[in-house]
């Protein structure tokens, strides 16, 4: 299990950098003997979020922009830039300055980019200093209120009589809502047309008129529309039922045995980083992510607050690239 490494107090802390000055006429030998102390952070830090507003990419970096803004007491500053599976945002990223005033909202799509993207214009993990795994939950599989597929067994039964007639839409592509839909093609062999939106509101308006007939869809964006009678839920992809939607059943135990397929948000900044600044940022996010409101109000959303460590997210993010690269090799997935 991933552990969280305790939060430090108080809330309020300093990086210490070494101030190098030019001494004329100094004695051989010498070295400058001040070594300032520089507040972090001085000033709004930008971070990044490879989706549009709206979904769960756009709630977490904001739920955690708030309280790190409370915490430092400097505004985060949620800049959202959608387009290319995240691959846009991902090479903003990797071009910064390595200073901790840009930082990056990750998701899903950073595993699966390297496995279905050919030519990505960066190294997803040498590019990027991993912070912490942020939050990670299912996704649901929803239909429109008025559509006849009720579970999953109709879901395979209609895209056997009619191979590529049924469409699935997602929130861009190598995202989740992607990715989530082309393991369920290969694993319940069945074949769907999948189709990519700019982001999650409109790919779930799609499914509400019809113009889509199901989404594997993150819980924030298409949860209200459920309670308002606009969806129907069918499934959630997680290995176990999730604890506030009870009665709603797993995408393995409708049929589809071993289905599992979860979406994740992480904190990452440019490579070199100074290492004071990415343990900082990492301590405040774990102690936000144990924060009780916090994690009641983003479980309500389908999301589990984690807040690990860099080390852990990085070997978490090589587990996803690893995975994502087996199977698209194996099922044939590609970007398209």
């Amino acid at each position: 299990m991933i552990g969280i490494s305790r939060p430090l107090r108080p809330l309020r802390r300093r990086v210490v950098c070494t101030m190098f000055a030019a001494f004329i006429g100094a004695a051989p030998g010498y070295q400058p003997a001040a070594a300032a102390e520089v507040a972090y952070p001085s000033k709004p830090v930008r971070m990044i979020v490879g989706q549009p507003a709206g979904g769960n990419a756009d709630l977490t970096a904001r739920q955690y922009a708030q309280r790190l803004g409370e915490r430092f007491a400097v505004q985060f500053v949620v800049d959202n830039r959608g387009g290319g599976g995240g691959v846009i945002a991902t090479e903003l990223t990797a071009r910064a300055l390595p200073d901790g005033y840009t930082l990056f909202l990750g998701h899903t799509a950073l595993g699966t980019n390297p496995a279905l993207i050919k030519n990505l214009p960066f190294d997803t993990r040498r590019d990027l200093a991993p912070i912490s795994l942020l939050i990670a939950g299912p996704n649901i599989v929803v239909v429109g209120a008025a559509h006849p597929l009720r579970s999953i067994a109709d879901i395979i039964k209609e895209a056997r009589a009619r191979p590529g007639k049924l469409n699935y839409s997602s929130s861009g592509v190598a995202t989740a809502t992607h990715v989530a839909g082309e393991l369920f093609k290969y694993m319940a062999k069945v074949d769907m047309q999948h189709v990519a939106y700019k982001g999650a509101p409109a790919s779930m308006i799609a499914v509400s008129t019809g113009e889509s007939d199901l989404s594997f869809a993150g819980m924030s964006g298409a949860l209200p529309l459920v309670r308002g009678g606009r969806l129907r839920a069918i499934a959630v992809t997680g290995e176990k039922r999730w604890p506030t939607l009870p009665e709603i059943p797993t995408v393995s135990e409708s049929g589809v045995p071993g289905y599992e397929c979860l979406a994740w948000y992480a904190l990452f900044g440019p490579a070199k980083m100074p290492a004071t600044v990415v343990n900082l940022l990492h301590r405040e996010v774990a102690a936000i992510s144990q924060n009780q409101d916090m994690r009641s109000r983003m479980m309500a959303e389908g999301l589990e607050p984690l807040g690990t460590t860099p080390k852990a997210l990085d070997e978490f993010l090589a587990r996803e690239i690893l995975k994502w690269t087996r199977l698209a090799k194996t099922a044939g997935l590609s970007a398209n």
